[in-house]
Order: structure tokens, then C-alpha cells, then sequence
């Protein structure tokens, strides 16, 4: 069997019931928040991908930090995920979390892999099946992470790209959290901006849950950002911001980063 090579960021949920016997295939849960619960719905065969206790450097001081390559290789590998792993990540939300599982991967110098559109809701929609959530007991898997020092921006980078804009900086985060109208859902933390950011909330990316048109995301991004220019995808903690790096990815944008602290860091380590 022709083992699969996935060319594009994201698949549907057609494709992949159509591809489910796929030697090579393995779907990953990445509910962020989500607990092992034998009572949930999964698709068939999904992993647990724990973004927050497995594939997050679990004591930093801000939520779903990077994890050390050492760290990912380890807790990919217990997940039985290959060198040659076709990836195919979902949420239960449609597209949040299951972005940022995208992002890791390709971090860490693994492409083959793409987000489900539409996520377990669209699944669910179109009567596919399911079963219930089971912990993954197969074989040790032999993925290695090979770190792609581009992808991942941190504060000092931020600082840096801020001050003398060499990147245009894309915030995530919805018109009102990004205008200062409305409060962070953190505790504590302030409202703001990165100087030098502009707004794409990622939701206008979506359609109930679900990618719009390639055309739709690519005159998205033609507004705020030229092909040639280097980005850096920002948002309240490093998850959404993947959503937009997704739909960068999608529209052919090649320079592309994400600020891992996002807002969190940013606001928390910064006055004004």
C-alpha cells in the first residue's frame, strides 16, 4: 500500500474517512484542555495529543510553552508517531487547538502533516464514526525532532522585531481584545498591543468551525502582509496565533513564525 504524503496544510473530513486504512496514518487528538475520559467521542483510532501535560514545558511561567526538542521527541515517540507518520490533527472545536499540534510538528521538521477542517464537529456531522477515547498502547514509535529555529519566536526576538519592524506582526486575538475593549480572559493581565502589530482575528478565518476558501484567506492576508515579507503570528498564548500560520501556510506564504509567549508573556513582562 502507497503510504501517504500529505500536500497540503489541511484536509477534510471526507478525505480522511477515505484514507482511514492508511498504513501510515495517524490521527491525533489535540483538544487543549482535555482530560483522558473514557466516556468522550473520538475518531476512530486518535491519540491524545496532550498539549498542556505532555507536549508543553509544563513549568514555565506561561501557559503552553515550547517544549524542548528532547522533550517533544520523547512524548512523540511514546505516541507511536514515525519518521514517516502521515499526521492528521483535530480539536473538538473545529480549528483551535489542533492548529497549534500543526505548528509543533513543523517545528520540530516534520511537514507531513495537516489539520482536519472542521474538526470533530464535522465529523460528527457527516455521520462518520466514532468510538470512545481510548489511551494509545501500541508500539514506540521512531519520530525524530530535528528543531526548526525559525518557527518559534520568543520575547527578545519580539522586542527586536517590534522596535525596528522587520517583520510584520499579526495578532490573532479578536478586534476587541486587540483595541483594548475588552478584557483579557487571563487573570491579571493586561489589555494592550505589540507596537507595530495589526489584527487578523483568527475567527475570520473560519466558517462555523471550518477554513473558508483558499481565495477568501489568501485576500485576508494581501491586506495586512506582502508574500515576500517575513511574519510573526501573535496572539493571547501561542494557540490561535497557529490558526493564522495555518492560513498563511494555505495562501502560500513562505517566512512564517509564531510568538510563543504571545500576549501573555508580552503583557505580563511589559508596561505599556
Amino acid at each position: 500500500m502507497t503510504k501517504l504524503v500529505l500536500r497540503e496544510p489541511s484536509v477534510t473530513v471526507d478525505w480522511l474517512y477515505n484514507h482511514l486504512a492508511s498504513e501510515n496514518l495517524v490521527i491525533l487528538d489535540g483538544t487543549i484542555n482535555k482530560v483522558f475520559d473514557a466516556s468522550q467521542e473520538q475518531i476512530p483510532k486518535a491519540r491524545f495529543f496532550d498539549i498542556k501535560n505532555k507536549f508543553s514545558e509544563v513549568g514555565a511561567p506561561f501557559p503552553s510553552t515550547f517544549p524542548s526538542t528532547e522533550q517533544f521527541e520523547y512524548e512523540a515517540q511514546a505516541l507511536g508517531i514515525n519518521k514517516d507518520s502521515a499526521i492528521v490533527v483535530y480539536d473538538d472545536k473545529g480549528i483551535y487547538s489542533s492548529a497549534r499540534v500543526w505548528w509543533l510538528f513543523k517545528a520540530f521538521g516534520h511537514d507531513n502533516v495537516a489539520v482536519l477542517s472542521g474538526g470533530l464537529p464535522s465529523w460528527k456531522k457527516a455521520n462518520y464514526p466514532t468510538e470512545a477515547m481510548t489511551p494509545f498502547k501500541g508500539a514506540k514509535g521512531n519520530f525524530q525532532a530535528e528543531l526548526n529555529n525559525e518557527a518559534m519566536r520568543f520575547f527578545e526576538d519580539m522586542q527586536r522585531a517590534s522596535s525596528i519592524k522587520s517583520h510584520v506582526i499579526v495578532d490573532a486575538r479578536s478586534k476587541a481584545r486587540f483595541n483594548c475593549e475588552a478584557p483579557e480572559p487571563r487573570e491579571g493581565l493586561r489589555t494592550g498591543t505589540i507596537p507595530n502589530s495589526v489584527n487578523l482575528p483568527f475567527t475570520d478565518l473560519l466558517n462555523n468551525g471550518e477554513l473558508k476558501s483558499k481565495e477568501d484567506i489568501e485576500s485576508m492576508f494581501a491586506v495586512v502582509a506582502k508574500k515576500e515579507e517575513p511574519i510573526i503570528f501573535s496572539c493571547g498564548s501561542g494557540i490561535t496565533a497557529c490558526v493564522l500560520a495555518l492560513g498563511a501556510e494555505l495562501s502560500g506564504y513562505k517566512n512564517i513564525s509564531v510568538y510563543d509567549g504571545s500576549w501573555t508573556e508580552w503583557g505580563s513582562l511589559t508596561e505599556s
